[in-house]
This record gives structure tokens, sequence and C-alpha cells, in this order.
């Protein structure tokens, strides 16, 4: 079984060094990184340049045309090479388990969610102009702190409804490529931020696939930052709930008309 750890990023080249970093001291390096990059300027590149003689990184970038996520991650998508995905947004510091951690929990006919961090503000600052990774439930500053325990052998403890896409979140979510291609990957038909996850988790769901949860596992630290633009977010819920309605689990356009 092999891995690809796909980082999706825009602008931000402090807070992917920072995630870059976390990947480098993980107890188990993926087989392939690839960044999608939804249009991120020369700052960007000059980095990814730097990690690729370090890591596995491949980068995978489009034009600048506003928020554009699902395409590029779709582009990314075919140019993964990995039975086994792990997706992850580029505010999000790993634990040094985080890899080891999905893979353990990786199993066929399931999707796994896993677990989210808040850092504070303050020490989001803190992080990013001391290059911090490391992290704990008793660092101070830490806003969920309930999130940030590691103890993977209580995770049997937390039950999730397998069939509820309710809460699913890109940014630590893990899957297997054939059931991403399947279903078509991510709608492209999404303008603006949300609802994305949401609508692609439902899709797997419908198609079959399980959803799985980790608590006290696979523990992604999120940088703070402001919220993005909610301005079109009535129309993408409105995709979201013609696909739970109709029970949809293919969609188009999406990952084969990129691919093509």
């Amino acid at each position: 079984m092999t891995i690809s750890l796909l980082i999706s990023t825009y602008n931000w080249p402090e807070a992917l060094e920072l995630v870059l970093e976390s990947v480098g001291l993980q107890t188990y390096i993926p087989d392939q990184i690839i960044i999608a990059d939804d249009g991120s300027d020369l700052r960007t590149k000059i980095l990814v340049d730097y990690y690729s003689h370090i890591l596995p990184v491949e980068h995978i970038w489009q034009e600048d045309k506003g928020f554009r996520k699902t395409l590029i991650l779709n582009k990314a998508i075919a140019a993964c090479t990995s039975d086994y995905v792990i997706e992850v947004d580029g505010d999000i510091i790993l634990n040094k388990h985080f890899i080891q951690d999905h893979l353990n929990a990786a199993e066929k006919g399931y999707f796994v969610q896993g677990c989210r961090a808040m850092l504070g503000e303050k020490l989001s600052q803190k992080a990013l102009s001391s290059r911090k990774t490391y992290f704990s439930a008793f660092t101070k500053g830490m806003v969920t702190r309930f999130n940030a325990i590691r103890f993977p052998a209580l995770s049997f403890i937390f039950k999730t409804n397998p069939y509820s896409s309710h809460n699913v979140k890109g940014c630590n979510l893990a899957f297997w490529r054939e059931d991403y291609v399947r279903i078509n990957g991510y709608f492209n038909g999404f303008e603006g931020w949300g609802w994305e996850d949401y609508e692609f988790a439902e899709r797997l769901i419908n198609s079959g696939v399980k959803k799985k949860r980790l608590k006290f596992a696979a523990i992604g630290y999120h940088i703070f930052h402001k919220l993005s633009s909610r301005a079109n977010f009535r129309p993408n819920e409105l995709i979201y709930e013609e696909t739970v309605k109709n029970k949809i689990w293919h969609r188009s356009p999406g990952f084969q008309e990129v691919a093509m």
C-alpha cells in the first residue's frame, strides 16, 4: 500500500513551510507529497522547490482565477500515483504520528476523518515566527485541547454515524484513490468557499463507502487565520442539499474532465 499526502495551498508560504517541516518529522514518510496550489505567487514555488530536495514533493499549480479549490484538488489527484490519499490544508501542522495513524486506520470500504486541534491567534503567530511544529494538549494557547490529545488506544470509545457526511472537513481527510475516481472526485461546479467537503463525502457515502472518524489520533494543528469569504455559501449549500436529497454519487464536471 502506497500513500500520497495531498496539501492544498494558496499564497501562504509561511504556513506551508511549517506543514512541510512537520511532514519531514513524521514517523512514516509518505511515498508522495503533492502541493495542490490554487494560484500562489512565486514565493510558494521557491519554497516547494527547496523542499523537493528533502522530501518527495511535487507542485501542481493553476492560474489564480479566484477560489477554485475543487479544480486544483482534481488536478493533483490526476498526478497521484498512490493507492491511498491523505488530504490536508496548507495550514495544518501534523503531529509526528499523523501519517502512521492514518495508515493504521485505513480500511477498504471506508474514508477517514482525522482530528483537528485549533491553535489560538497568539500561539499561531508564535509558531510562524519561531517555526514551531510541536504541540500538545497542554500547550499554552491551544483552543481545542481535547482534540490535541493523542491516545490511539482509546479511539474506539468514540462512535460516529458511518452514513453521515455532517462535519466532514477536507483539512484532514483520507480516502482510497479508486473510490475518489469512481465518484468523479470533487465537483467543479462549486464557486467560492463552502460545502465542497460535505458534498464530496456525501457522494462517497451514497456510493457505498462508509465514514470512519478518528479521535485521539491523526491530529492536525490548525494555524489561526481570518475566515474566507462566505459570499457563495448558500448556492453551494443548495448543491450539497441536492446531493443528499437525490442520493447522487457521481457528478460532472469533476475529476475525469480534468484528467482527460
